[in-house]
């Protein structure tokens, strides 16, 4: 009897063995990564700092394909009132230029090196709703990504440092 059902359960474990050992790869964006640069390639092939020397910001993507992004210039301007409902126009436009933020899911494509992003809401409301994809370079533990061009043709480039797995 022992022997029978044996004989029944093999193939059943094999299917399930062999699903384990062709189980898609680890999702290459998973985990919490930190700014290293933010920078921007002009229409000439220059690249240049685009949120300062020293940017700071971070990005998590979670395992089930939700993500966050922010990006800091290195120098902003503080408001002279101390209050964020009593600012100058300048110190608005200031604090609207210096940061980048957008959250919503994602998916990679290895294969391609693309990642889609689907945004919920971002710092620039035009892209609130939108779906990007992007072309990216992971290296050990960089990631980059270039983001599509801006009006005056220059190309946003972000590159991040893992710091934890998830």
């Amino acid at each position: 009897m022992i022997a029978r059902i044996l004989l029944l359960l093999a193939p059943l474990v094999f299917v399930v063995s062999s699903a384990q050992a062709q189980a898609p790869a680890a999702n290459p964006f998973a985990g919490t990564w930190k700014l290293i640069a933010a920078d921007k390639i002009l229409p000439d092939g220059t690249r240049v700092p685009d949120y300062g020397a020293q940017p700071h910001g971070v990005a998590i993507f979670t395992a089930d394909g939700h993500f966050v992004v922010e990006v800091f210039r290195d120098v902003r301007v503080k408001f002279a009132s101390n209050d964020r409902a009593k600012g100058t126009f300048e110190e608005y436009k200031d604090a609207a230029l210096s940061a980048s933020c957008s959250f919503g899911t994602y998916s990679v494509e290895p294969a391609s090196s693309k990642v889609t992003m689907k945004l919920d809401r971002s710092t620039f409301p035009n892209a609130d709703d939108s779906t990007q994809v992007r072309a990216y370079e992971l290296k050990g533990d960089t990631l980059s990504w270039r983001v599509p061009a801006r009006p005056d043709g220059s190309v946003p480039v972000t590159v991040l440092l893992r710091i934890a797995e998830q």
